[in-house]
């Protein structure tokens, strides 16, 4: 009985009053689920494209067929299958995925780690918001490949110069996306918040943040895009030094080698990568926050 006590003086009740109105307004909002089997739920999402992919490279080769153009200004989707088995047995391939995912990965975890503190920094503080939002959309519409010049200066060929591209791509979205999400808050639960005692750290931690997810997440996966579009960029640009061997790397040695199959066969991969990331890792996480907020219901996509 005395551990319990003191463990009760010590708790800060706010807090848990703060979470207990985040999860009743949730419970409020949410659409009751629908059992669906795991395998019908991937099939219906992976299906269409998978599909749609089958008839384009059918379109393709039939085109290839009638036309018989020059293969090595439209080589045939056969053509660039071989080009990517070479890729594999060679283990290029293998590595090229490996180094650009662990650049992304690492570089849009960085960016995240930026980018929230400034956004709610940005969303918090008007004079800050004044004096830094027309900076931060500014740089959100600069191409990030701008930057490339000034990093190798800046950087050297080293891994350096890439990570800093990323960043200056990524990190602008994902502060915009969370000023966003904040705006779209509903005042009554900041005074919610307040009237409940929350601190100001409180109030953008237990309160701002979690009721700004949906923006928040819409600018984590813009945010994603623009530091998988800065990465290939970088890597196609900045070749030799201490840089590793990534998918631009390898899309700028196919050019090199006028090889066509060879570069389709890259940007084919660069795009599975990317629908891949959608697919198993932020596609899943929307449903079940939309669901949470009573925006999806639970039998759709």
């Amino acid at each position: 009985m005395p551990l319990d006590t003191r463990t009760a003086t010590a708790h800060d009740p706010s807090h848990d009053e703060l979470r207990r109105l985040e999860a009743g307004l949730d419970s409020l909002q949410a659409v009751p689920e629908t059992p669906r089997g795991a395998v019908r739920r991937t099939l219906d999402g992976a299906l269409p494209p998978i599909l749609l992919l089958i008839g384009l490279a059918l379109a393709w080769q039939v085109y290839i067929l009638i036309v018989k153009p020059r293969p090595d200004l439209i080589p045939g989707p056969l053509d660039v299958f071989g080009a990517l088995v070479s890729a594999w047995n060679s283990d290029r391939l293998q590595l090229a995925v490996t180094t650009s995912l662990e650049r992304g990965g690492l570089g849009f975890i960085i960016a995240v780690a930026i980018g929230t503190p400034i956004g709610l920094l940005l969303a918090e503080c008007r004079p800050v918001r004044r004096a830094l939002g027309p900076l931060l959309s500014g740089l959100q519409v600069l191409p990030s490949v701008a930057w490339v010049p000034a990093a190798i200066i800046w950087f050297g060929l080293s891994d350096a110069t890439v990570y800093f591209v990323i960043l200056m791509g990524a990190v602008p979205s994902i502060a915009n996306g969370l000023v966003s999400g904040v705006d779209q808050i509903p005042p009554q639960l900041r005074r919610v918040g307040t009237v409940l005692g929350a601190s100001r750290l409180q109030m953008a931690t237990l309160v701002v943040l979690p009721a700004a997810l949906p923006g928040y997440f819409s600018g984590l996966k813009q945010g994603w895009a623009f530091a998988w579009r800065s990465l290939m960029a970088a890597e196609i640009i900045v070749i030799g030094g201490d840089i590793g061997f990534g998918l631009g790397s390898m899309l700028h040695l196919s050019r090199e080698l006028a090889d066509l199959s060879g570069v389709l066969a890259t940007i084919l991969v660069i795009l599975f990568v990317g629908i891949l990331v959608e697919l198993v890792i932020f596609a899943p996480i929307e449903r079940r926050l939309l669901r949470r907020r009573g925006l999806m219901a639970a039998g759709l996509r």
